[in-house]
């Protein structure tokens, strides 16, 4: 702990112990949030007759145009499953899509190291997983720069410690230190390390998807990877209408061990798909279905997620859009048809193009997270930190969002009920013209009868300049510095860690530095 925390909470209590009792109100509840169980009405913004109008010219689309797989594999098992196969492209009956994607599990448990933080997931239930792919970092004294494998762990432990967020992910930001080629060991390994929570498993190639099923392996052992999820996938699609040798490989590795991958369409909308909400949606539930449909030629029954990310893309510019009012229409549409079919969902949340944390990332970003809540998200990805479009990953913001996360996990769950005759008793107890500040029901729930951020300031003016007026990225980045030092390592078992560090050592020999792709060892 810092001097300053010493101070206060060593300081003698007295007076039958208030200060200690206050100190203890005061400081934060760390342990984590439950998945998510949705109280709020959903927010469907098409009938049914326009969801069939969707669903019936997504099938048009994979019947007459077709879906190309530049994959001799997934073309071979295509032909398998029946499909009419022309070279690379892939022509899909609706009848076989229906039949293939009826076997996707709608409801599944992650399991997490500790089991105690395991997550039930889809249906009501919805989880907070914090950005990826950041190439930059504003780190710790908001300076923008290349980050490290420091900076990475530095994520992973302020996820661990953020009680809205559930998973650590797993390249939050790319380790700029760590060679290309041995890169997913070691965001792998942070990822276990730092965390008890679960986690997200790299892409990059099969090869490198195949590594971190046998991490994982390790870590839980093969017949709990039999028996449920323990960790996530995401294979990108090329919009429109292409999937790639990379994504179709890593997909196959990870549905041959029962793990679930996001099967996520890439959106520009306006650039790679039509320049209308509705078409768009056509499209991407289009690609979105045929992934979803190869996973059950994979592997019958194993668990997948209707994935995507939606931009729409600036006509000025060509610049990548986020927070715009079609992005939450085309997250309330695509809800609606991942329920048509049954399957969870993903989306990503507080996104914007913003360069600093600043009025324009709030703004941008609580336009997201509104509708995401509202349109029923399961898989809410890039939940915290999020900033340049995807170019940084914004320390301040991350621990802000992670409370924003809080805060809407809050307002997710509905009112609550559990105490309403009790509180309609001390309405009849104070009466007209009293106050409710020193009644049993107020001093036994204030507590948690409204949430009470953290990081936002709601004093006066006088009072916050007379504390040194700190804006926002000050006051985060001190919230941040604070957690890292509070912050205790979930240890491994200590033969786990031996068997994980001796994986690596031994990949690291195999795989050459220069061979950044590593399709071939």
């Amino acid at each position: 702990m810092n001097a300053e925390v010493q101070t206060t909470e060593s300081r003698p209590a007295r007076s039958g112990g208030r200060g200690a009792r206050r100190a203890l109100r005061s400081a934060p509840d760390l342990s984590m949030l439950p998945s998510l169980k949705r109280g709020l009405p959903l927010c469907e913004v098409m009938s049914g007759e326009q969801v069939e109008r969707i669903d019936a010219a997504s099938m048009d689309i994979l019947e007459e145009v077709g879906v190309v797989f530049r994959d001799p594999i997934a073309l071979e098992d295509w032909r398998r499953a029946g499909a009419d196969v022309r070279g690379e492209r892939v022509h899909l009956d609706r009848g076989l899509v229906r039949e293939l994607i009826s076997t996707i599990p709608a409801t599944f448990t992650y399991r997490a190291r500790n089991p105690e933080r395991s997550l039930p997931f889809g249906g009501p239930h919805s989880i907070f997983v914090p950005m990826t792919g950041a190439p930059f970092i504003r780190d710790l004294d908001d300076v923008r720069r290349w980050p490290t494998i420091a900076d990475l762990n530095m994520f992973h432990k302020l996820a661990h410690m953020s009680p809205a967020l559930h998973s650590t992910a797993h390249h939050i930001v790319e380790p700029m230190d760590v060679v290309v080629s041995h890169r997913h060991l070691h965001i792998t390994y942070s990822s276990m390390k730092h965390s008890d929570k679960t986690f997200m498993g790299m892409t990059t190639s099969p090869r490198n998807a195949e590594d971190v099923m046998d991490m994982c392996e390790v870590l839980f052992g093969r017949d709990v990877m039999e028996a449920t999820p323990v960790v996530t996938g995401n294979c990108n699609g090329n919009s429109p209408l292409v999937w790639d040798e990379v994504m179709l490989g890593a997909m196959r590795a990870f549905c041959r061990r029962n793990q679930p991958v996001l099967c996520s369409p890439f959106v520009l909308g306006g650039a790679n798909t039509p320049a209308s909400v509705a078409p768009a949606v056509a499209q991407l539930n289009a690609e979105a279905l045929s992934a979803l449909a190869y996973t059950q030629v994979i592997r019958k029954g194993c668990p997948a997620i209707y994935g995507h990310y939606l931009s729409t893309v600036s006509m000025k510019s060509g610049a990548p859009m986020a927070g715009t009012p079609e992005i939450s229409l085309m997250n309330f549409m695509i809800g609606q048809m991942a329920r048509h079919y049954g399957v969870p969902w993903r989306t990503s949340n507080l996104l914007g193009g913003a360069k600093t944390f600043d009025a324009q990332a709030g703004y941008e970003s609580a336009m997201t997270m509104n509708a995401v809540l509202h349109a029923g998200a399961n898989y809410i990805w890039h939940s915290a930190g999020w900033n340049e479009a995807g170019m940084h990953c914004s320390t301040a913001k991350f621990v802000v969002d992670a409370e924003m996360c809080a805060m809407g996990y809050r307002m997710a769950e509905g009112p609550r009920w559990d105490d309403f005759d009790e509180a309609l008793a001390a309405v009849r107890d104070v009466g007209p013209g009293g106050h409710y500040l020193g009644h049993p029901h107020t001093l036994q729930n204030f507590e948690r009868a409204f949430f009470m951020p953290q990081l936002f300031d709601n004093n006066s003016i006088e009072q916050w300049q007379a504390e040194g007026s700190v804006e926002i990225t000050e006051r985060a980045l001190a919230h941040a510095r604070k957690l890292l030092n509070e912050y205790e390592e979930p240890k491994l078992d200590p033969g786990v860690d031996e068997a994980l560090r001796d994986y690596m050592a031994r990949r690291m020999r195999e795989i050459p530095a220069v061979d950044a792709l590593n399709n071939d060892h």
